[in-house]
């Protein structure tokens, strides 16, 4: 099968840097989601780039009143420093309609009726979601209306990861054709997240590695959407003792229950970056200096998940 990659923009080698930290605002910051905003920032700040904020809330039933305000705050805290506004995800409907109406008219998407329920026995594709069989893809049946809007996944997608190597996915064979649009109405996260990064300019995401599955269709997307494809890089997975996900699901404490140096530090290490144990009396920003000055993505460990620091 021929690749779909060949179709694809690179970014600019020229274009300044532009990196983002994207939370979901679902709870308090933790100590895997300060992982990923360490890794993003330090890799922007050594590349002299741009470090973008948004709160990824376009899935409201999920947010939790107060996280996005805690986050921001938890943050500054730590010494962080974005670049211009903060963007937010709920109030961009506007923009996700548009590129869903762009897939619409090109004939990228189409609508589809087929429930949670109905695809239940179907083969489980990489991210643990039901692998779409193509019901609706040649058409609704007679008096059926369509709930939610899916993207026509054909071909393989190679990107080369800056942390996990080289990445071969048959869109068809993984998960088959995506959500954009869900049934409630609400856009997908794939989506929005492709829509975002492109307007922002992104050019380079660095994020945990339980987003790697995701990257594929995002590529494709972007692909569709004739806009440039970022270089990604997916850090390690903080888990718990238990190899889960540190996550509100799994009780992870908030980060900001810890001293700032403390846990920055145990970010550092977690990232392999072993900063010497003089650092942690010192200030905040003596951290942070040095933490720029000895940044180096080669250093982070190739795995997809490692157990945090059992304090965290």
């Amino acid at each position: 099968m021929q690749s779909f990659a060949t179709t694809f923009t690179s970014p600019d080698s020229s274009a300044p840097y532009i990196g983002r930290f994207a939370p979901s605002p679902t709870g308090a910051l933790h100590f895997g989601s300060l992982v990923a905003a360490v890794g993003s920032y330090l890799d922007a700040r050594t590349h002299g780039g741009r470090w973008l904020l948004r709160i990824e809330d376009v899935d409201a039933p999920r947010s939790v009143p107060g996280a996005a305000e805690g986050i921001i705050a938890t943050l500054a805290r730590f010494g962080f420093e974005w670049d211009g506004e903060i963007v937010r995800q709920s109030r961009r409907s506007a923009a996700y309609e548009a590129a869903l109406d762009t897939l619409k008219a090109a004939g990228h998407a189409y609508p589809c009726v087929c429930t949670r329920r109905e695809l239940v026995g179907q083969p489980l594709a990489r991210d643990g979601s039901r692998r779409y069989p193509g019901t609706c893809r040649g058409g609704l049946a007679p008096r059926r209306e369509g709930r939610a809007w899916r993207v026509r996944a054909d071909g393989v997608i190679h990107f080369d990861d800056a942390v996990q190597g080289p990445q071969e996915i048959d869109l068809a064979a993984d998960a088959g054709d995506y959500v954009v649009r869900r049934a409630d109405g609400l856009f997908a996260y794939q989506l929005a997240v492709v829509v975002d990064d492109a307007e922002a300019g992104v050019t380079h995401v660095v994020r945990g590695a339980d987003l790697l599955d995701s990257t594929a269709r995002q590529i494709h997307l972007l692909g569709l959407l004739g806009a440039p494809v970022p270089a990604y890089a997916h850090l390690p997975l903080a888990t718990n003792a238990a190899g889960e996900k540190l996550s509100k699901q799994t009780l992870a404490r908030a980060i900001d229950e810890h001293p700032p140096q403390a846990a920055l530090l145990a970010a550092l290490r977690f990232l392999g970056q072993n900063p010497p144990g003089t650092l942690a009396g010192a200030p905040l920003a003596e951290l942070w200096r040095w933490a720029q000055a000895h940044w180096s993505i080669a250093a982070v460990p190739h795995c997809r998940q490692a157990v945090a620091d059992g304090s965290f």
